[in-house]
């Protein structure tokens, strides 16, 4: 009897801590330096960062323990990891060639977390509108993976895993310019935007929006815009068939950061709800890429670091 019990409050304190919860009140418990300088995913025993080209696994105490340095299966198609997640065992990651504030090739490739080799690939669907993917995130409760859009951060867009194909997608409100990553937990979905300024060492912001209720519209047969040769062109075509609206609120300003550069991505560990935060600093950022340091401060490089915040409330 005693040992039925014991294995019953461990279950109950294993799948507490498996959990990730968003707080309210946070603290800033240590800043872990790290090469990547683009995303962040939490599991119990590791922190996987992508740089732009290369995925990194390191161990809480930011020892390297891992990386690869040719992660992309189509190398001549795709340059560029935004915000990552991980979830049962495999890293999500937004993918596409990335120039000068445009994105192109999007896809969702999913890795091994073990050893951060390519698995497999969900489609893009261009037909939702999405220019650009600087991150995703899962929905562990609905088996869905949303990716944001930097170029153009009005909406954010929901796949689901279960048949790998567009599901809807989010209109946010206020619109939180230059989003560079998200993360779902309690229903709610938290947006770094990149929305300081650099130059002026003006933070940058986190925000959150409810998701807990997520309809299904799809797409359907309609009439498609582009620009050719500067003129409007139109033709029939898939587009999306409607959009849900998130109303987003300041979840947090990031003055605490040792310097304002460029937020990326976030996570939450799921062993102590440790609020993760990747930010770069140090160099001048124009249309989404370094374009030197801020010699004048005594910088020769961009700096990449985790924020670790302890949860208080």
């Amino acid at each position: 009897m005693e040992k039925i019990f014991l294995f019953v409050i461990l279950s109950i304190f294993g799948m507490t801590s498996s959990a990730q919860h968003i707080g309210t009140k946070y603290r800033l418990k240590k800043v872990i330096p790290v090469e990547g300088r683009q995303g962040i995913a939490v599991d119990d025993n590791y922190y996987y960062v992508s740089d732009s080209k290369i995925l990194y696994k390191y161990d809480k105490q930011g020892d390297l323990i891992m990386r690869n340095d040719h992660p992309f299966k189509n190398p001549e198609l795709r340059n560029h990891f935004g915000d990552i997640d991980i979830w049962n065992g495999e890293l999500y990651c937004g993918i596409e060639k990335f120039e000068y504030g445009r994105g192109y090739n999007i896809a969702i490739s999913v890795y091994d977390a073990k050893t951060l080799k390519w698995k497999r690939d969900i489609n893009f669907e261009p037909a939702s509108g999405q220019e650009e993917v600087s991150g995703l995130a899962v929905d562990r409760d609905k088996n869905m993976v949303w990716m944001s859009d930097w170029v153009d951060s009005r909406y954010v867009y929901c796949y689901s895993l279960e048949t790998g194909k567009y599901y809807t997608k989010m209109q946010c409100r206020p619109c939180p310019y230059w989003c560079q990553g998200i993360f779902i937990a309690d229903g709610k979905m938290l947006f770094t935007a990149d929305d300081g300024e650099s130059t002026f060492n003006i933070p940058d912001d986190i925000y959150i929006a409810d998701i807990s209720e997520v309809s299904y519209t799809g797409l359907k047969e309609g009439t498609q815009f582009s620009v050719v040769d500067n003129q409007p062109v139109k033709k029939p075509g898939l587009i999306a068939a409607g959009a849900m609206a998130g109303r987003l609120k300041l979840f947090r300003e990031m003055k605490d950061f040792r310097r304002a550069g460029e937020i990326e991505g976030l996570s939450i560990d799921p062993t102590n709800d440790d609020l993760v935060v990747l930010n770069n600093r140090g160099t001048q950022i124009l249309l989404g890429m370094s374009q030197g340091p801020f010699t004048n401060e005594g910088y020769t490089h961009e700096i990449h670091e985790l924020y670790i915040y302890q949860k208080i409330k």
